[in-house]
Formats: C-alpha cells, sequence, structure tokens
C-alpha cells in the first residue's frame, strides 16, 4: 500500500514526522480523512486528536489546539500552536485546567475575558477527549 508522507508540527517542535497510510483529524466541518493521493486542501482544525496510521500499522495519537491542515499530493502538515503526543498527554492536569477555565468563565468582566475563558474550555474538554479516546486504543 502507498504511504503519504506525515509532519505534525507544533510552535515548540515537530511532534510527528514519517510516512502514514492514513491521517484521521477534526476538521472544522467535522473528521477528515486523508489517503495517499488526496486532492490538494488547506483548511482549519478544531482542537481535538490526530489520528495516525503509520505505515507498518501502527497508531499514533497527537493532540492539537486547533490549526491548520495542509494536503499536498505527497504531504500532509498539520501546524498547531499546542501539539501533544497522546502518550504524553496527562489527565490529571488537563482536568484542573479545565476547572480553572470553568471559574475564569464564571469571573468574565469583559466580552474579551469570556471569549478566551470559552476558548481555554474547549480545548481542554476536547484534551481530555483525546485522552480518552488514546487510552481506549491502547
Amino acid at each position: 500500500m502507498s504511504t503519504i508522507q506525515v509532519e505534525v508540527v507544533s510552535a515548540e517542535e515537530s511532534i510527528f514526522s514519517g510516512p502514514a497510510k492514513f491521517v484521521a483529524l477534526p476538521g472544522e466541518a467535522g473528521e477528515l480523512g486523508v489517503l495517499p493521493g488526496h486532492v490538494p486542501l488547506i483548511t482549519r482544525i478544531k482542537p481535538g486528536a490526530v489520528r495516525i496510521e503509520k505505515a507498518d500499522g501502527q497508531e499514533e495519537f497527537v493532540f492539537v489546539a486547533g490549526g491548520i491542515l495542509e494536503v499536498q499530493p505527497k504531504v500532509v502538515t498539520v501546524l498547531s500552536d499546542t501539539a501533544i503526543r497522546g502518550k504524553d498527554l496527562d489527565e490529571a492536569k488537563a482536568t484542573e485546567a479545565r476547572k480553572a477555565a470553568e471559574e475564569a468563565l464564571k469571573n468574565a468582566k469583559s466580552e474579551v475575558d469570556l471569549a478566551k475563558a470559552q476558548s481555554e474550555l474547549a480545548i481542554m474538554a476536547a484534551q481530555i477527549a483525546a485522552l480518552r479516546k488514546f487510552r481506549q486504543k491502547r
């Protein structure tokens, strides 16, 4: 089976780089699946899990806090400010951050504070969901 090169990059580092048979990730309009030979595409992605079926059949999970997806004939690139390998996700930290975001939401004094708290809450909820999905697969 043919493969496609996948690059998942955060603001700090390259999180994943390698050949894959398939990539699934949360697009703005729903779940996106990319196989080798996919038509070129650029779109925004929502916070959630990127599932990569590697060339050897094993799966890799990466949490992204939103970002941009670029699909070219031989390369899939996921750019995100925040990307965390599935094995590095910490449920206790994510739950604590979600509680802090909920508290910030309650105490928001302006529309900017409210929007920031809502965004952080959505990211933490997506991170916890991605963590649970990662654990189910293991």
